[in-house]
């Protein structure tokens, strides 16, 4: 287990945690990063449990007792044990953001718009650059059908991010917490950002949040 001390850039002030957030993770994962990286943006104590995914860590009796679909992240937040990494996003939210209605605002309209990208991150983005990635990652031949996922995906955002700075509104949400993660590493799937100059400056906004924590970067794909 490590220890990872967080800054803050919405100091939170509901009450904090009694104890450091236990988050279950896989450092290769969009998933995990990107509640990891919510978790520093709150400047909230956390520590890092790591799970063997090679070695089945995910699959044991003990893991699947927190999240019966065996996958990471999973957070322990006391006596509450949380799985899924977007439910996670939206929890932590809540819970302990002082300014919750920023990152998932109750607005009608407004939390529509981060859903939407809620979903993607569920979809295009999964089916996409972090199935391109996953191929790479694990030595299998090239999915050129994630891969064209990919750019379609990532054509639809560069034109969005021309009229708006991040994913749902002119200030970072959840869309963006949930999204980051796994377009910052599609070069690992083969998946080049260069044509995409409006998503990279958006991922440059991101990664300039006070508190933000980079995703581990592998030696893989385009970033080999």
């Amino acid at each position: 287990m490590t220890s990872t001390p967080a800054s803050t850039p919405r100091p939170s002030h509901k009450a904090p945690p009694a104890q450091p957030i236990k988050l279950y993770r896989s450092v290769i994962s969009g998933h995990s990063h990107r509640v990891e990286l919510f978790l520093s943006l709150l400047g909230l104590p956390y520590a890092c449990v790591d799970v063997d995914l090679v070695a089945k860590g995910h699959k044991t009796p003990e893991f699947l007792a927190m999240n019966a679909f065996g996958q990471v992240p999973v957070i322990q937040d006391g006596d509450i044990t949380l799985a899924d990494s977007n439910a996670i996003l939206v929890y932590l939210a809540g819970r302990y953001a002082d300014d919750a209605d920023a990152w998932l605002p109750r607005e009608p309209l407004a939390a529509a718009g981060v859903q939407r990208w809620l979903s993607v991150a569920a979809g295009q983005l999964a089916f996409g650059p972090s199935a391109a990635r996953v191929a790479e990652l694990f030595k299998r031949p090239a999915n050129h059908e994630a891969i064209e996922r990919a750019h379609a995906l990532f054509a639809v955002m560069e034109q969005h991010l021309g009229q708006s700075d991040f994913l749902a509104g002119p200030a970072p949400t959840l869309a963006d917490i949930a999204n980051y993660s796994y377009v910052a590493r599609a070069p690992e799937g083969r998946v080049s950002l260069e044509p995409y100059p409006n998503l990279s400056a958006w991922l440059a906004r991101i990664e300039a949040l006070p508190g933000f924590v980079p995703m581990g970067k592998t030696p893989i794909g385009l970033a080999a």
